[in-house]
């Protein structure tokens, strides 16, 4: 059994992986800006905590980090998953919108680490995990706030994790696939194409004791994400003409 933060699981994959992580016996606090979806899940799991912080603000994720190391009685894994998304070209995004992406997918991370850390060091060690995506690697059209944000969550896990390494923290990343969640609704492509996200985060949690740098809910999508760091400009390329394909057919 392990002690587990997850930001971001009030909905989607996050709340899949929470769920599965709580059927296996673990101890989860859900750090979220919007808690309201867990109200069945708190009378279905009495190792849930739940904690209401937006990932902007840092004194309120050290509060909830601290309360939740506090109500566990300590932290062994830290799940990064919160996140914004933004559907329009650069062109039409203000630099302020940009700034806020960062503030809530990396800065948020980063607020995150900060808080958990000192917990992880009083326990000799710990795990703290980011949600990447496959756009961070190889680009996406009308999301660059986005897919910025996820490239710099991958190198920020590759310095942490050797910065950390002397001290048994390790850094790794998640790479889900396109799912079927809220944040991703507005992209034009239909919901046959997108992953179930039950599937998805029930996966994910089966895997997380992984201690591969890059985790994946199945085989199929790890194939999948080796190629995008493989050939990344094709691999976009490629899914910008998918996306576009499966939206003009969406359409007739």
């Amino acid at each position: 059994m392990s002690n587990i933060i997850i930001t971001g699981a009030g909905q989607g994959i996050g709340f899949y992986l929470a769920e599965q992580l709580l059927i296996d016996g673990n101890r989860v606090a859900v750090l979220d800006i919007d808690v309201s979806g867990l109200e069945d899940c708190k009378r279905r799991f009495d190792g849930l905590t739940v904690f209401e912080a937006d990932l902007r603000d840092g004194n309120a994720v050290r509060e909830a980090v601290d309360a939740a190391a506090e109500a566990m009685g300590g932290v062994d894994i830290a799940i990064h998953n919160a996140c914004k998304c933004t559907f329009a070209g650069e062109a039409e995004t203000d630099l302020e919108e940009y700034r806020d992406v960062f503030e809530v997918n990396y800065f948020g991370a980063l607020r995150l680490v900060k808080s958990v850390v000192p917990h992880m060091e009083r326990r000799s060690g710990g795990r703290i995990i980011f949600t990447s995506s496959a756009v961070g690697v190889t680009g996406f059209a009308n999301i660059s706030p986005y897919s910025s944000t996820k490239g710099a969550l991958e190198s920020l896990a590759k310095c942490l994790r050797l910065e950390y390494e002397r001290r048994n923290i390790t850094f790794q990343i998640i790479h889900p696939p396109l799912t079927r969640t809220r944040s991703a609704s507005p992209l034009p492509v239909p919901d046959a194409f997108k992953a179930d996200p039950k599937q998805v985060g029930h996966g994910l949690a089966k895997r997380l004791r992984s201690k591969r740098f890059i985790i994946c809910h199945s085989v199929n999508q790890k194939i999948q994400t080796m190629g995008c760091y493989l050939f990344p400009l094709k691999m976009g390329s490629l899914l910008a003409k998918l996306t576009a394909k499966a939206a003009g057919e969406s359409e007739k």
